[in-house]
């Protein structure tokens, strides 16, 4: 992973993991263990969904950079239609509480997107290699060659 992929996952993990303890917290005074539960559940699956997704789209990117946009689209529906899922299978679950999982789950996804277009627009990338000065007298272009 190159050191820009790190800091993006960084930049977008931890205000989710923020976000994961406050509603555990919340739900655990408002709703009771059952709550707090289902919370933390709810925002390890998101951590876990978008850690994957983004991780399989940095891969994207670095081997074909020519559907780093389409991957991008598809991974990010798939990602939301997956959370969907997820709130429909455990929607009459006991384990824990569904209306925290459910609360926890869409502010953790809501707050990885945020996070991650910020971090996407502080991100100092470069969109054309610079040329080196090897590069640029190994071999004439243009008419002359």
């Amino acid at each position: 992973m190159q050191s820009n992929d790190a800091r993006t996952l960084l930049q977008t993990a931890v205000p989710t993991a923020a976000v994961g303890v406050i509603a555990v917290v919340a739900g655990g005074v408002l709703g009771g263990e059952k709550a707090a539960i289902g919370a933390g559940v709810g925002t390890l699956v998101v951590i876990a969904a978008m850690g994957v997704g983004l991780a399989v789209l940095l891969r994207t990117a670095r081997a074909l950079p020519q559907l780093f946009q389409m991957m991008g689209l598809a991974l990010y529906t798939a990602q939301i239609l997956l959370l969907f899922i997820f709130m429909a299978v455990f929607k009459d679950t006991t384990m824990f509480n569904p209306r925290a999982f459910a609360i926890a789950l869409i502010a953790a996804t809501l707050t990885w997107v945020a996070s991650m277009i910020r971090a996407h627009m502080k991100a100092k990338i470069l969109y054309v290699q610079p040329d080196s000065a090897d590069d640029r007298t190994s071999e004439p272009t243009g008419s002359a060659a």
